[in-house]
């Protein structure tokens, strides 16, 4: 740690202000996303595990974990549950038979693009706490400075994953504008 560059007061508010922030924030998520996925009978573990399947097309239960940013077990478990309905299918490969692979059904593909066009059914408080900045800029907050904090945590292999799902979403079906 380079603990020259900054001194113990910088640090502990930097901590208090993101860690604060960061937890408001993820509690205005945390309510859109369940509202949003409520209808589907998915919590947020499920709706994300199958989210990533989806864009990372046959990722294993350790991808899911990290990119899901979840224990390895809770990545394993969900996908369980997931199977059992028949959204989500279990494979090994020829080349590979430690690690898992998860792919999506196409019963599960079929609900996520439901989802996407039902997505304005729900109300969404970050995007409407959001719109102040979008009608004074021409676009909503990239957070360039939390993506290079994120980056330097996760890593470039994150961002990449991260990055990939973003680009899928654009250039898949887009959601009904509201």
């Amino acid at each position: 740690m380079n603990e020259e560059f900054y001194t113990l007061k910088e640090a502990m508010l930097y901590s208090q202000r993101i860690g604060q922030l960061s937890k408001a924030l993820w509690k205005a998520v945390e309510k859109d996303w369940q509202n949003w996925i409520k209808p589907y009978d998915l919590n947020i573990n499920e709706h994300h595990i199958l989210w990533i399947s989806y864009h990372l097309e046959g990722a294993t239960i350790s991808d899911i974990a990290k990119f899901g940013v979840m224990h390895v077990s809770t990545a394993f478990n969900f996908s369980k549950k997931l199977e059992e309905r028949g959204l989500l299918s279990f494979s090994k490969r020829d080349t590979d038979k430690r690690n898992t692979y998860v792919n999506v059904t196409p019963e599960g593909k079929e609900l996520l693009e439901r989802m996407y066009e039902n997505y304005h059914d729900t109300t969404h408080s970050v995007i409407e706490g959001s719109i102040p900045i979008k009608e004074i800029y021409g676009k909503f907050p990239d957070f360039m400075e939390v993506t290079a904090v994120i980056r330097n945590i996760y890593g470039d292999d994150f961002m990449d994953i991260f990055e990939k799902s973003l680009q899928n979403i654009d250039n898949s079906t887009k959601p009904k504008s509201k």
